[in-house]
């Protein structure tokens, strides 16, 4: 069993305070963590401030090598870091190969972006009292930032997290998620193999109430918060005038077309909804159907969710493991229930057992259903015929929602429509929205965040520019 303490500078601090985590399968406890208290988490902000201004400066050459060499090291380490995943936060073993690789591809992206962090030379000679002057534009770096992760993605949203602030220079304290913090204690016994220095981030692990202070904190320059659009928007609410990147939940609609490839997208569907049982925040929950096509089309994706593979997470073939708590497990199963109580029809699944919950494909519920209109965040599925294409988008338009959306379609025109009015963060056609690579500029809008992640967006946000006049002697 792991046991892993603070990661405070140099030291490996064990308050006796521990914190185990279990697997969502077998039940097993599988690791424990020593938890900060206000001392460890004052340690943590007081070196991060200090760090930074020792390591503002770090060339940049430094700052790139580093995040190539974590890359390096974290593809050497891909099936230990993907056990890790999958064991404390039951994430299908596929799954969990995949987001190792994506960190690797997060890491290698900022490393490249080191290179972009120039600025410009601005004429100021517009008018005749600035003759001669010129303007030179640079980024800086802010300050420290806090990270705070999610369990879904403890790996590749850390280095969301951490890969900007090292390439934009600024240190970093890192929260990572109660539920399954071990990647993220790995991730940073890799930086310090890689060269980060032991003093440029901290992993603090801390209860809610303390890693609040630590949001309300002055000498944290920036949050970047992913999770739930409850707890993101309060610390928002809190923050004082530090930024803040919030990528928080969704309900993400997708659209099928009567001129789209019904199987093709049934089969895309059925593992863009049911994926890790759902616990994504861009998993497919709401599909739009034209009704042209709509019988053949739940025809096609009820086949293909009974094709899927439910259960042990360490099974290579399954898709659909457990979720992350009994808890969760009961709420998603009682917003079916509520469902089908106002009038929705099952069409598939709709019971569980512990932490596992079944495919489960509803349709026709009633627009003020929980599953719906809000995040399900479970292997659940939300079917409803539309006649006209802008019936389509304004139901998927009918939510507090706006992270992304899909669109299954050949219609050039449509496409483009759909692009300008649809109130989403991304527009994925042909795909389902629960399509993600990491250099792109990832975020929402409405209730589902503020700013973007991805390397480059998320230096800008972490960088600041400073304008140079020069006048020449005369």
């Amino acid at each position: 069993m792991r046991e892993r303490g603070l990661l405070i500078g140099s030291e490996e601090i064990k308050t006796g305070n521990l914190l185990e985590v279990k697997n969502p399968f077998t039940g097993n406890v599988v690791a424990a963590y020593h938890l900060a208290g206000r001392e460890e988490v004052e340690r943590a902000i007081e070196l991060a401030a200090k760090s930074f201004e020792k390591y503002r400066n770090l060339p940049l050459y430094e700052r790139k090598s580093i995040l190539e060499r974590t890359a390096d090291l974290i593809e050497k380490r891909i099936d230990e870091l993907a056990g890790i995943i999958t064991e404390e936060a039951g994430k299908p073993i596929k799954y969990s190969l995949g987001e190792v690789k994506r960190a690797v591809v997060t890491f290698k992206t900022a490393a490249a972006e080191t290179l972009r962090l120039g600025g410009e030379v601005i004429p100021l000679d517009v008018e005749p009292r600035a003759k001669g002057r010129m303007g030179i534009v640079k980024r800086f770096p802010i300050g420290p930032i806090l990270g705070i992760t999610p369990f879904n993605f403890p790996l590749n949203l850390t280095a969301h997290k951490a890969a900007p602030a090292i390439a934009s220079g600024n240190t970093a304290i890192l929260k990572p998620p109660p539920q399954a913090p071990g990647a993220v204690y790995a991730l940073r016994d890799i930086l310090v193999e890689a060269g980060l220095p032991e003093d440029y981030l901290s992993v603090v692990l801390a209860p809610n109430e303390l890693a609040e202070n630590m949001v309300r904190d002055v000498r944290i320059k920036l949050l970047s918060f992913t999770g739930s659009a409850r707890v993101g928007w309060y610390l928002k609410s809190v923050a004082g005038r530090k930024r803040v990147l919030l990528e928080l939940g969704g309900n993400a609609a997708c659209i099928v077309h009567n001129d789209a490839d019904l199987r093709r997208a049934a089969k895309l569907m059925a593992a863009g909804g049911m994926a890790f049982a759902g616990q994504v925040c861009i998993s497919v929950q709401r599909v739009l159907v034209q009704k042209k096509i709509y019988d053949d089309f739940k025809d096609a994706l009820i086949a293909e969710l009974k094709e899927l593979k439910v259960g042990d997470p360490a099974d290579p073939e399954v898709v659909l493991g457990p979720m992350i708590s009994e808890s969760e497990a009961q709420r998603a199963l009682s917003w079916i229930e509520e469902a089908l109580e106002k009038g929705g029809k099952l069409l598939l699944g709709g019971k569980g057992e512990g932490q596992l919950i079944e495919p489960t494909l509803l349709e026709n519920v009633p627009l003020d259903c929980r599953v719906w209109r809000e995040e399900v965040f479970a292997p659940v599925i939300v079917l409803r015929p539309y006649g006209d294409f802008q019936e389509a988008i304004d139901l998927t338009n009918d939510s507090e929602y706006g992270l992304q959306a899909g669109l299954f379609t050949k219609n050039s025109e449509l496409i483009y429509r759909a692009f300008h009015e649809i109130e989403v963060g991304g527009l994925v056609v042909n795909d389902v929205p629960t399509f993600r690579v990491d250099p792109m500029p990832y975020g929402g809008t409405k209730g589902s965040g503020a700013g973007r992640e991805g390397p480059r967006y998320a230096i800008e946000a972490m960088t600041e520019p400073r304008l140079l006049i020069y006048t020449p002697e005369t």
